[in-house]
C-alpha cells in the first residue's frame, strides 16, 4: 500500500486554549492512538490534502520533531461544519505483527455484457473492509465485470481471499447488473442467434443440388 508523509510536532499542552492557538496558526491538532500512551502531536492543514481528499487509501508515516519516526493510518477526522477546514485528526499506529482493519477502495475493470446490452451497473460498496498485517494492505481490490449479464451480481463470497481476510458477509453485495427499459435480455439474445443459425442451416440443406 502506497503510504504519505506527515511531518509532525509533538504538543506538550492539549488544552482549548493551545488547541485554538493551533489553528489559528494553521496547525491540526492530531492525536495517535494504539501504542502504550496517546501521542499528541499538530502538523499544517496542507499536509493532509493528499490524505484527505482522495478515495485511495494509504499508510501514513508520522515524522516528529524530537526524531521519533510511527507508522500509522487515518481513523477518524473531524471538519468543521461551516467552513470545511478540518479540525482535527486520529490516527492508529500500525505494528508489522499485528492485523490492522481498514476499508479498501473497490476498482472494477472491464465491461459488462449486460451493461454493453442496455443494464445498469450499481456499485453497493465503494469500499470494502479487511484485516490484514500491514504488509498485505493492498492499495486496491480489483474486480473484472466483464463476465457479468444482466442480473449477475458479486457478493463478498465470489471475491478471491489473499493474504488478508473481508469483515463483511460473504452475501455482501459488491455490485450489480440490473435491467433497464431499454436492455436486452442477454439470453433472449443468445437464443434468437442459434435460432437464426440453425435456420439458415436448414435452408442450406433443403436446397436442391444443381448440375451443369
Amino acid at each position: 500500500m502506497k503510504s504519505i508523509t506527515i511531518n509532525g510536532s509533538q504538543r506538550e499542552s492539549v488544552g482549548k486554549k493551545s488547541t485554538k492557538a493551533l489553528r489559528n496558526a494553521g496547525q491540526v491538532p492530531c492525536v495517535l492512538y494504539g501504542g502504550d500512551k496517546p501521542v499528541h502531536f499538530s502538523a499544517p492543514e496542507l499536509a493532509f490534502s493528499k490524505l484527505v481528499y482522495t478515495p485511495n487509501a494509504h499508510t501514513v508515516v508520522i515524522n516528529l520533531d524530537n526524531g521519533e519516526v510511527l507508522n500509522a493510518v487515518l481513523q477518524d477526522i473531524q471538519f468543521h461544519p461551516v467552513t470545511d477546514r478540518i479540525l482535527h485528526v486520529d490516527f492508529y499506529q500500525l505494528f508489522e505483527d499485528k492485523e490492522i482493519a481498514l476499508n479498501i477502495p473497490v476498482n472494477l475493470v472491464g465491461n459488462s455484457k449486460g451493461v454493453k446490452n442496455g443494464g445498469v451497473l450499481r456499485r453497493n460498496n465503494r469500499k470494502l473492509r479487511i484485516k490484514a498485517l500491514p504488509a498485505n494492505l493492498p492499495d486496491f481490490i480489483e474486480i473484472d465485470i466483464t463476465p457479468l449479464k444482466i442480473g449477475d451480481k458479486v457478493a463478498v463470497g465470489d471475491l478471491p481471499t489473499g493474504d488478508y481476510t473481508f469483515l463483511q458477509t460473504d452475501t455482501t453485495v459488491v455490485c450489480r447488473v440490473s435491467t433497464s427499459r431499454v436492455a436486452v435480455e442477454d439470453e433472449e439474445e443468445e437464443e434468437g442467434a442459434e435460432a437464426a443459425e440453425a435456420a439458415e442451416g436448414a435452408e442450406g440443406a433443403e436446397a436442391p443440388a444443381t448440375q451443369e
